[in-house]
């Protein structure tokens, strides 16, 4: 396995949006490492924000060819008290919650964990429609994404 140190830096960016809760729904990243910035975004047309919001965090560690150490910017708190409350136990429940109902959104928290394991990732949360301008880049890049 590949020492941290060998792991170029990357920050991202992600955020998600929804046209009705279900809805249309888009999702959207910015990512950026040492000079190079890529914008992605794409979306649903029945969707729900929850989904939007793990789909931006999922393609964004997708889009990176090799492990990096990503500094993940998120203003989802489902996102975020998902990956660092609430994951570990689901699996060792076999992907049931607390109460023993299975997981919401189970497919994506999968294929999140997936890629989590190819990457170190810190999180960091930072409050959504409120100038940070990566966050607002991922934003309109959600909307972009929603389908008409």
């Amino acid at each position: 396995m590949t020492g941290d140190d060998e792991r170029p830096p990357v920050d991202i960016w992600t955020d998600g949006a929804c046209k009705g809760n279900p809805g249309p729904g888009g999702w959207g990243v910015l990512l950026h490492a040492g000079t190079h910035t890529k914008e992605l975004f794409g979306g649903e047309s029945d969707t729900t924000n929850n989904r939007m919001e793990l789909t931006a965090v999922i393609e964004a560690l997708r889009a990176l060819n090799r492990p990096c150490q990503v500094v993940a910017h998120v203003d989802s708190t489902y996102v975020m008290k998902g990956v660092t409350r609430w994951m570990d136990g689901w699996q060792r429940k076999g992907w049931k919650t607390a109460s023993g109902s299975p997981v919401a959104n189970q497919d994506l928290w999968q294929l999140l964990n997936t890629e989590l394991a190819r990457h170190t990732v810190r999180w960091v949360w930072v409050k959504g429609h409120a100038g940070d301008p990566g966050n607002e880049r991922a934003d309109a890049l959600a909307n972009q994404g929603v389908p008409s």
